[in-house]
């Protein structure tokens, strides 16, 4: 019999739900589980959160998923990788020690993973952006984070010392489904081959239900069973590197060709060079085959030589955006939306709001696809307001031109929101890896 594993995706996101994860602790019969909860922007806001408290800047539902999930875990034999640590993987360590604690666990080591902050090296740097070519030192001085996609060496090195729980901040994705294939199989990390492999499953995986019919739903088109009950996916995989996904019995949702091609192709811009830290993976001929329901073999990942550089994600300071939003019902409804629509983009011309970009859509009518679709006369509708500026003050006057809507523009309006936020936005440069320097820390309950 060949040696296998089977890795549980608890989560595809910082916000997602906690029950499919509780699901696959208790009867996915899986010997990991991975938390994906790190989005592009995630870390750059949980770098703000941390220069307001400093014992923050981990994932806000950190301590509700290892409250609910910790115990099961540890009576299972299930071990715990997950990137909530997000801007400080440190105190998110504590806090797992708390709760553990707190839970009368024994007998539990905790890894944290750091030095994916890499600020100080690409600061001032000149570093090229990928987006646009431009130098990163033009927006020097609005940068708020750089976090560099860590690969999975660290995380196997977490394993061999016998961590129970992993946390780390920014690391590539895959790496965090692939370590557990690496250290249980001993593959070497210049074993591209693969490392391809590894590097398919954990991009099928990432996204947790979106590959188990989640995302894929589209009634009466792609009709998609008990959503929500959505179970999360499983991969099984044995050390020749053979896998399959399936999900817990009994669970929402299905996993077939069709919903694993998709994930497949979900954010790939080339893929037969698929780029992470630990390999260049292609994907170019990957065949999926329904063995049962709710199974399907995965076959023909591979991968070649890594380029020895790191993506790092750049947090910055780009704008803020001012949004009003009122609501107008009945006959001639988009007519008087559109009268709203006209008064405010008159009014924020007349008195001089500076901005760089504006949108008036109506939502309903033409928000998403402007006006190209032919449709019956809608009975409600919402007219909004969205305005880009450089400055809080400016963006907060967009919100009260449209209040005055309800006493100054057309009959009937109401239901008015209006809001600021500042926009945290990404570019991204190419690091060295030799400039970035993992290191692992650990804590023990006895």
């Amino acid at each position: 019999m060949k040696k296998t594993i089977r890795i549980g995706s608890g989560a595809g996101y910082s916000g997602d739900r906690i029950e499919p994860a509780i699901v696959l602790a208790e009867s996915g019969n899986i010997q990991y589980l991975v938390f994906e909860c790190l989005a592009e922007r995630t870390i750059a806001l949980a770098q703000q959160q941390r220069k307001t408290n400093p014992d923050g800047g981990y994932d806000p539902l950190l301590s509700y998923r290892f409250e609910k999930c910790l115990s099961v875990c540890k009576d299972n034999g299930i071990k715990i990788i997950t990137n909530m640590g997000a801007a400080n993987p440190l105190s998110a360590m504590e806090k797992i020690k708390e709760i553990a604690i707190s839970l009368g666990i024994k007998n539990l080591k905790i890894a944290a993973i750091t030095g994916d902050d890499v600020l100080n090296q690409v600061k001032g740097s000149g570093l090229p952006i990928l987006e646009n070519g431009e130098s990163l030192d033009s927006i020097d001085d609005q940068i708020i984070s750089a976090n560099a996609y860590l690969g999975a060496k660290p995380l196997v090195e977490a394993l061999k010392n016998d961590a129970d729980v992993i946390i780390t901040g920014r690391v590539a994705d895959p790496a965090l489904f692939m370590a557990p294939v690496l250290y249980e199989f001993n593959w070497s990390l210049e074993d591209f081959e693969r490392l391809g492999i590894g590097t398919v499953l954990g991009h099928l995986l990432e996204c947790a239900g979106q590959v188990t019919g989640g995302y894929f739903s589209d009634p009466g088109y792609k009709d998609v069973p008990d959503l929500a009950n959505l179970g999360f996916p499983i991969a099984e995989i044995n050390e020749d590197g053979e896998f399959f996904l399936t999900k817990v019995e009994g669970t929402g949702g299905m996993v077939t060709k069709a919903t694993c091609k998709e994930q497949l192709l979900y954010e790939i811009h080339d893929p037969q060079n698929y780029i992470t830290p630990d390999v260049i993976a292609d994907f170019s001929q990957v065949s999926f085959e329904q063995v049962k329901k709710d199974k399907v073999a995965v076959k023909g990942g591979s991968g070649k030589t890594k380029t020895g550089k790191y993506k790092v994600s750049v947090g910055y300071s780009d704008s803020f955006i001012g949004e009003g939003q009122i609501s107008y019902g009945g006959p001639g409804a988009v007519s008087r939306a559109q009268l709203a629509l006209d008064i405010v983009k008159e009014r924020l011309k007349s008195t001089g709001l500076e901005h760089t970009e504006a949108r008036y859509d109506i939502i309903g009518v033409n928000s998403l696809h402007g006006n190209n679709l032919s449709q019956s006369e809608p009975y409600e509708v919402r007219a909004r307001i969205t305005v880009r500026t450089s400055n809080p003050e400016d963006a907060k006057k967009v919100g009260n031109e449209v209040e005055t809507l309800y006493t100054n523009g057309p009959a009937g309006g109401g239901g008015v929101t209006k809001s600021i936020r500042e926009v945290i936005a990404i570019k991204s440069v190419l690091l060295d890896e030799n400039l970035v320097k993992p290191e692992i820390q650990y804590t023990q309950i006895q």
